[in-house]
């Protein structure tokens, strides 16, 4: 690992020292709540069974093709990390800040006998890898839990070789309207409530017994964290256009019924049809399980 500077190896991670206030107090939030969780009865062919039928995954998987190298920034648990490492010659750096979620992807991969992803426990904003070294950058779900979401995107595309593919996956301003309403009547009203009108909790309520670190880890994630933003489709093109990042595609777009090639060049959605797009949001399986858009594009 002769292009990271400054490391220490922790129980076979490589370990940074995390300075930032914000970074120490998500860090905190997922000692004892990591996320996503993994289920015992998890093994390499079940993460490869849950990343074959994700949709995005499976096709993020395909695009990268073989030879590459990959960072996840907020790799949490590593579980889409290792799924990308399982079957090929890539080399995967999962990076988070929570130290315990990164033992678990640890463990996970020596149990399993994969060798190909690299642990990382640094900060996203520190510059720990020179520039334009990865093929492929995957941020989903993580830079809305951070206190400048622009500058965590500005210095993961910086890490981008040219013609290089970012993901990023964030809050909807519009499609997250029915988590939020959820959360603060979960204040009041406990999970009962949500138990009710949480619909992805419903499915897992269905085998309680084996979904319970699932389910606590939901709502952990969903509902109790310290540090969340929203953004829309606007913001997220000009974080493109500011860093010579080529639109691709998003989820959802506008052909959102289609099996789409999510790396094939589309249009960029016009004003009224970003409005259009996050306002369905709201009424959709996308608003009712988090609110949560992807964006893809390609350093130019």
């Amino acid at each position: 690992m002769k292009f990271l500077k400054k490391f220490e190896i922790l129980d076979g991670i490589y370990s940074f020292n995390i300075s930032s206030e914000v970074t120490n107090l998500v860090k905190d939030f997922y000692y004892n709540k990591p996320f996503p969780s993994y289920s015992s009865s998890d093994n390499k062919y079940s993460i490869l069974e849950k990343g074959n039928i994700n949709y995005l995954a499976k096709s993020f998987k395909k695009e990268i093709g073989y030879g590459k190298n990959v960072l996840e920034v907020g790799a949490g648990t590593c579980q889409l990390s290792l799924y990308l490492g399982i079957g090929t010659n890539n080399n995967i750096f999962a990076l988070d800040g929570a130290f315990n979620s990164l033992v678990l992807g640890k463990k996970f991969a020596d149990k399993n006998n994969i060798d190909n992803v690299y642990f990382i426990n640094a900060d996203l904003f520190d510059d720990i890898f020179p520039d334009q070294i990865f093929d492929f950058v995957w941020s989903n779900g993580v830079l809305h839990h951070t206190n400048n979401p622009y500058k965590g995107f500005v210095n993961s595309v910086k890490k981008l070789k040219k013609n290089g593919i970012v993901l990023v996956g964030l809050y909807n301003r519009f499609g997250r309207i029915r988590t939020i309403v959820r959360k603060y009547f979960y204040k009041i009203f406990g999970k009962r409530f949500l138990f009710i009108f949480d619909p992805y909790l419903r499915k897992l309520k269905k085998n309680h017994y084996k979904n319970i670190e699932k389910i606590n880890a939901w709502i952990s994630d969903q509902y109790e964290h310290p540090i969340e933003s929203l953004h829309t489709y606007g913001e997220c093109i000009k974080w493109f256009d500011d860093n010579n990042i080529e639109y691709i595609n998003s989820i959802p777009n506008l052909d959102a019924g289609s099996n789409v090639d999510l790396f094939k060049k589309s249009q960029i959605p016009n004003l009224f049809e970003r409005f259009l797009i996050q306002l369905t949001m709201i009424f959709t399986s996308y608003g009712a399980e988090g609110g949560l858009f992807v964006m893809i594009g390609r350093r130019k």
